[in-house]
């Protein structure tokens, strides 16, 4: 079906009313619940495809937190679809007022290759949920993913209700010439300003998931040892193709030797000796990043790592010291296995570094000074982010997770994830056997005088 055609086949189901039914949101929720889980050998090989993921690291960070999204939102669907009563003011006497859910429409969700289901389907789950028409356009980078995600839905949905766009950039620039209800995209900064500017054209609101470089600081009060086990965790998770991974690490000098030399052992005891033997480690997703990434290495002080492999796509968790703010590997987002270092004697130079830059998505800061950790807060803007760990707020439903400015706009995850695809109306309900009369004309003294004691 041409995309013109699908686009214009779901509005017209939409308008139906069907999706609306809170009944039928819960039976699609179940039904994709249910092919997830009989799917997971499928989806876990097609990630092993695709960025070699292990089968652990492919359920952690993605099939399990899309099963675990899912349980989330069928349980508290109900709820979440409810109108809810709020207060009304005594002006407006006798009335009920309310709060009153209602889905966009048809929505387009965009997603990347780095995390290719997990990015895609956590969306997907939330527009269902919210009861709206899904155009979902997966990464080409990630083919066999992409492939099977269009198995999985197109398997049990119909295309007027949850459709699979597959392939580049041809059918990107055609999707963004349709007019959407919302637009759900993740990626790169370069490409959210160009959704956005596709999105003007139709005043379509938007939710941006980009990116950037974020900080992770670790002072002279930490605990070094635990820091670097996080750290290391974090930053070579899926090979540092992360959205949210640090980017660079700022240490206080008192400690850099030694946090440095504790993340070479975690490195070693993660992938051993020789880590690019090792099956758990990833790869890079296609030829242009991997020669990228060996360009940022080059000609930088390599303390660990700078090893690869051409042929596997695969470069070695990589450390990189005696880096300054004008090296070329602190002039764009890295995503990839390579920690740039740079050090700190005052923490009003990391204050100064990161608030002069664009706000980064994620910020983290390995202290144990209340007073330390109050003070960066306070100055740093950032979307989200973690004191003395890595990673881990994204994981999970009570919090937003989302950028500021150059880093997105929007959030989702939990309840946000369904508010994100809803228009809440504002509904007053008001009562036939009274009407108050100092609202209409012609206004006296006395009127006045009962609109202001109201007003109060």
């Amino acid at each position: 079906m041409e995309i013109e055609n699908l686009v214009q086949t779901q509005h017209n189901f939409f308008s139906r009313n069907v999706t609306k039914s809170v009944a039928y949101r819960a039976g699609a929720l179940s039904l994709l619940h249910q092919a997830i889980e009989q799917n997971q050998d499928m989806i876990a090989a097609a990630l092993k495809h695709d960025l070699n993921k292990s089968g652990t690291e492919a359920y952690m960070a993605e099939i399990g937190m899309v099963l675990d999204e899912l349980r989330y939102m069928r349980r508290n669907l109900t709820k979440f679809c409810a109108n809810k009563k709020v207060h009304t003011p005594l002006a407006q006497f006798a009335a009920k007022s309310f709060i009153s859910p209602e889905p966009y429409g048809v929505v387009l969700v965009m997603s990347p290759w780095n995390y290719p289901f997990m990015l895609t389907l956590t969306p997907v789950i939330a527009a269902i949920a919210a009861g709206n028409c899904v155009v979902v356009k997966p990464s080409n980078y990630s083919g066999a993913t992409s492939a099977v995600i269009a198995k999985l839905l197109g398997d049990i949905f119909e295309p007027e209700y949850i459709a699979v766009v597959q392939g580049g950039r041809a059918q990107n620039a055609q999707l963004l010439e349709q007019r959407f209800d919302y637009i759900f995209f993740t990626g790169s900064p370069s490409v959210g300003r160009l959704v956005m500017e596709k999105a003007a054209r139709y005043l379509t609101p938007v939710t941006l998931e980009l990116g950037g470089k974020s900080p992770c600081i670790v002072d002279e009060t930490a605990d070094i040892k635990l820091a670097a086990k996080r750290i290391a965790f974090g930053k070579y998770l899926n090979v540092g193709q992360t959205c949210i991974a640090p980017d660079y690490l700022f240490v206080h000098e008192k400690v850099k030797d030694q946090l440095l030399g504790y993340l070479k052992m975690y490195i070693t005891q993660f992938y051993g000796a020789q880590p690019l033997q090792c099956e758990n480690l990833g790869k890079i997703i296609n030829q242009k990043h991997f020669e990228r990434l060996l360009g940022l290495i080059a000609g930088e002080k390599v303390v660990a790592g700078g090893q690869s492999n051409a042929e596997a796509l695969q470069i070695a968790p990589t450390i990189l010291d005696d880096i300054t703010p004008q090296s070329p590997v602190m002039q764009e987002e890295i995503f990839g296995p390579i920690l740039p270092v740079m050090t700190f004697t005052d923490l009003q130079e990391v204050e100064a570094y990161i608030t002069c830059h664009e706000k980064p998505l994620a910020f983290y800061y390995f202290t144990t000074s209340k007073q330390n950790q109050r003070r960066l807060l306070q100055a740093c803007s950032f979307g989200g982010g973690c004191i003395n760990d890595t990673i881990v707020h994204i994981a999970t439903h009570s919090m937003p997770f989302g950028g500021v400015g150059a880093s997105g706009m929007g959030s989702y995850h939990g309840k946000k994830s369904f508010e994100t695809f809803t228009h809440y109306r504002s509904i007053v309900k008001k009562a036939n056997w009274i009407d108050l009369p100092m609202r209409y004309l012609p206004y006296t003294k006395s009127k006045e005088g009962m609109i202001r004691m109201f007003l109060k």
